[in-house]
């Protein structure tokens, strides 16, 4: 390693939903974290990890920023400050057809609080929805609204200007050497990672049936001779009527989530994968501890 290498910490920041996840697989390279059209999906601080020439850029794709009412929401809403607050530079992703919404307002104060503690870019997401004049124009009311260091106009799903925007954010970091091996995409846990695949796959497959009250753990991960893996997970609801939704008419559903999470990860992870998922009523998951730490959440950030 030379003095030449550069290596930090950016924080996507944003509403629920304004892409965020897509953009962080986009920079890495890879799919850590997962994306679906629900909002607050990302629960947990996940770090992808890309190389742009000489800088190591670690990524933090934080929970999106909204009015948080129940402890999990807390925790999470405390989980994006706390990546933010611990960053090099933060991106603020926002949405060119939603414009500057209350949450974005509200995200904007927030930063004018916090000024000084990192740089701040500006990413206008899902440029192709609106015209350039009305791009213009919210370009500069962001702007009077804040002093960003830089503005990027993107497509986070079609990579429009992604590249401009890591070379960028690759320039700006600090000198200094490599914090993970050149190789390494994500720093989350295996078994954190797997985790977060079924659920996606529940969320996408649920709809609107169950949003936020189910959790996936990967209770065993066991590598085989063969060079396979065999992953034990269970899934947490929290009645028995929701077991039945995930469970689905002769066990349809769950069978259809346990294949399309098995294909991910055997994809992901290049090898053979033998998948068992078991759904569990847990009433109360939202106020244990432990769920928080497999979430990689501070349950205490829960608190009122």
């Amino acid at each position: 390693m030379t003095d030449e290498t550069r290596a930090g910490f950016v924080a996507l920041i944003g509403e629920p939903n304004a892409g965020k996840s897509t953009l962080l697989n986009r920079m890495v390279g890879a799919k850590v974290s997962i994306v679906t059209h629900k909002v607050q999906t990302t629960r947990a601080r996940i770090r992808g990890v890309a190389m742009e020439g000489q800088s190591q850029l670690v990524f933090v794709d934080t929970p999106g920023l909204f009015k948080p009412r129940r402890r999990l929401d807390r925790a999470m809403v405390a989980a994006a400050w706390g990546g933010a607050a611990d960053a090099d530079i933060v991106v603020l992703l926002i949405e060119a057809h939603r414009g500057i919404t209350d949450g974005v307002r509200a995200i904007l104060e927030a930063l004018n609080e916090r000024s000084g503690a990192a740089k701040v870019a500006l990413a206008i997401n899902k440029i192709d929805r609106v015209k350039s004049e009305v791009l213009l124009k919210l370009t500069a009311d962001m702007n009077a609204a804040y002093d960003f260091a830089q503005t990027f106009m993107i497509s986070a799903e079609r990579g429009h200007g992604c590249d401009a925007l890591r070379a960028w954010l690759a320039a700006e970091l600090p000198t200094g050497p490599w914090l993970y091996p050149e190789d390494q995409i994500a720093d989350l846990p295996l078994r954190m990672i797997a985790a977060e695949m079924t659920r996606e796959k529940l969320t996408l497959r649920l709809h609107q049936e169950l949003p936020y009250q189910l959790t996936v753990e990967t209770e065993k991960w066991e590598e085989r001779k063969d060079g396979s893996a065999r992953i034990d997970q269970l899934v947490y609801v929290m009645r028995d009527g929701h077991k039945g939704i995930v469970l689905g008419n002769k066990g349809e559903t769950i069978k259809a989530v346990g294949q399309a999470a098995r294909a991910e990860l055997e994809e992901f992870l290049g090898r053979k994968v033998h998948l068992f998922l078991q759904v569990k009523v847990r009433p109360n998951w939202l106020e244990e501890s432990e769920r928080y730490d497999e979430m990689g959440l501070n349950f205490k950030d829960g608190n009122q």
